[in-house]
């Protein structure tokens, strides 16, 4: 029985829109909006503690950095922090050229004058200026009909307009925004943003932006895109608008939103970094960015260097990244998954530099983003064979033979197990090390190797202080030590796989060999370096013969012992 305290019968689904002909599901995008970055405004109203003037400076830094072109920079007419950071950004000459500062100010008088004060000498600059026009707001909050929220809008236009033509070395740009425009009817948000153009008068050389804000997010992001279709296909002069959007991500679709709203005919988009703002925060650039990227398309924002972007952000928000953030998060392009692993590694293997990127669980080249390789895959108890296997052959050059792979993994798993975390690869090279190879009772402390006709091997071994010497012959130093062995102790021993490499390059190179015998019906296996490839060869053969000694001491010692009466 559901509680009474959470009852969805309360709500009311979203409107749907009168669309018959909708475009936008049928439309690809090619090219990236007008990006608006507004870090420094509705993110910095998010915070706990707002942000210094220093850490605005830092921040304004950054975004101008990755590329930003239009940087909402405050609400000056009613922040005093705002207003001195206007003025430094405009007295100490700290706007590039190209990049537009915007503000924010309601439909009201005082906070207008107040506004342009604040940017006078300033090159260029948008200013922002909105009311709210949702139902529940004029008959809740301001108790007005549509007519008196459409002469506040006519008003605060007016206004904007009369101040910036006291200020005409500047290039002026209006912004309007009907606030909560999702919680607005559709044919009064385009009504209230016509009387507004009215006022402005745009033209297509000289535009005027109407900013659409899900200042809360309260329907689908397909109904979202449904009314931004509806807007622009309903609004007369729209070659004279600039349609911006402003997604929240209140429902958790605020990048999705944005993406469709710029499929429905949107221009330009408002966010922040990293998502930054009120209540579930705002779109998030660096993901619709990349979400672009990824489809080929240039974002024209430099992103190469997330941990920068990361590194700032929350030094001035004080708000940490969560590691999975999408694209630039800590373990985004890592595979703990056995099989993510293996297909990873072998993908990586096949890439080419001149082919599309085409590798399994990685939708970019994490190089791209400033990140290497060492961290896609890594080994704790839910990895693979593959993952260790990558991590050996990335960090230490050594490739091991699938069978070896296979005997290897149930040690790393117990060991992953007990440590109830990650593995690095050092600890998995200490494993390996650790269990197949063994120096120990046999040693080798020298061979001949005769080449004359069939090969004819003679090798000194030591048992603690006994020398033991071999005698036999093959057609290969392996084939020969088996055949000496066989002679020695009798023992029924054979090759079953082998497989060795050179560990570096050069003259200084180690080979690194392995080895699977047959002892007496058992498989077990082996390994060994050294800077001689046949030596390494033999110490894997004896690698192997010590384990099997080893074993059967343990299996003696735990054997039941016979009583004597």
């Amino acid at each position: 029985m559901v509680s009474n305290a959470f009852d969805h019968r309360k709500y009311t689904p979203a409107e749907p829109v009168p669309l018959t002909n909708r475009q936008w599901p049928s439309r690809t995008l090619t090219q990236a909006p007008y990006w608006a970055s507004v870090d420094l405004r509705d993110g910095n109203q998010a915070l706990l503690e707002p942000m210094s003037v220093e850490q605005k400076k830092r921040l304004w830094a950054l975004l101008v950095k990755v590329g930003l072109k239009e940087i909402e920079v405050g609400f000056p007419a009613a922040s005093q922090h705002d207003y001195d950071f206007v003025r430094w950004l405009i007295e100490e000459d700290q706007i590039p050229e190209g990049v537009n500062v915007q503000v924010l100010v309601q439909a009201r008088e005082h906070l207008i004058e107040k506004t342009f004060a604040a940017l006078e000498g300033v090159e260029r600059a948008i200013v922002h200026v909105y009311n709210s026009t949702s139902k529940v707001q004029r008959e809740r909050v301001f108790e007005q009909e549509r007519e008196g929220i459409i002469s506040i809008a006519e008003q605060g236009a007016r206004w904007v307009q009369e101040y910036a033509a006291r200020y005409p070395q500047t290039q002026w740009t209006f912004q309007y925004s009907p606030e909560s425009f999702t919680s607005t009817e559709l044919d009064f948000a385009v009504a209230i943003c016509e009387a507004v153009m009215d006022v402005w008068q745009p033209t297509p050389q000289k535009p005027c932006i109407l900013n659409l804000p899900a200042t809360v997010e309260v329907g689908p992001v397909n109904h979202f895109a449904d009314q931004i279709e509806y807007f622009i296909t309903h609004l007369k002069n729209r070659d004279s608008a600039i349609i911006s959007l402003h997604t929240h991500n209140d429902r958790g679709g605020a990048a999705a939103a944005a993406e469709l709203g710029l499929l429905a005919g949107a221009d330009r988009v408002e966010g922040t970094l990293l998502g930054n703002g009120e209540r579930t925060g705002n779109m998030d650039i660096v993901t619709l960015a990349m979400n672009l990227y990824s489809q080929g398309i240039d974002p024209r924002l430099d992103l190469s260097n997330p941990d920068e972007i990361i590194e700032v952000c929350t030094e001035c928000t004080g708000l940490q990244v969560h590691p999975r953030h999408p694209w630039i998060g800590e373990l985004v392009y890592t595979a703990f998954s056995g099989s993510h692993q293996d297909a990873i590694r072998k993908c990586l293997h096949k890439q080419q530099d001149d082919e599309a990127w085409q590798v399994a669980y990685l939708p970019i080249d994490p190089k791209d983003l400033g990140r290497d390789y060492q961290a896609v895959i890594r080994v704790n108890s839910q990895s693979g064979k593959g993952g260790m296997a990558f991590l050996l052959e990335r960090d230490f050059g050594i490739s091991l033979p699938r069978w070896m792979t296979l005997e290897l993994a149930p040690h790393v798993q117990q060991a992953s197990e007990r440590v109830s975390g990650e593995l690095s690869s050092q600890i998995i090279r200490d494993i390996l090390l650790d269990t197949f190879m063994r120096d120990a009772p046999l040693t080798l402390k020298g061979y001949r190797l005769d080449r004359e006709g069939a090969e004819r091997l003679t090798a000194t071994l030591m048992r603690g202080d006994e020398s033991i010497a071999l005698e036999g012959q093959g057609n290969g130093a392996i084939s020969a030590f088996m055949d000496a062995w066989q002679r020695h102790t009798g023992q029924s021993v054979s090759v079953v796989d082998y497989g060795e490499h050179a560990l570096g390059e050069g003259s200084d190179a180690v080979a690194i060999a392995f080895v699977q015998l047959n002892v007496n019906g058992t498989r077990v296996s082996g390994m060994a370096e050294d800077g001689d490839t046949v030596s390494a060869s033999l110490k894997a053969v004896l690698s192997a013969i010590n384990r099997t000694e080893a074993a059967n001491v343990v299996a003696n010692a735990s054997a039941p012992q016979a009583s004597h009466a």
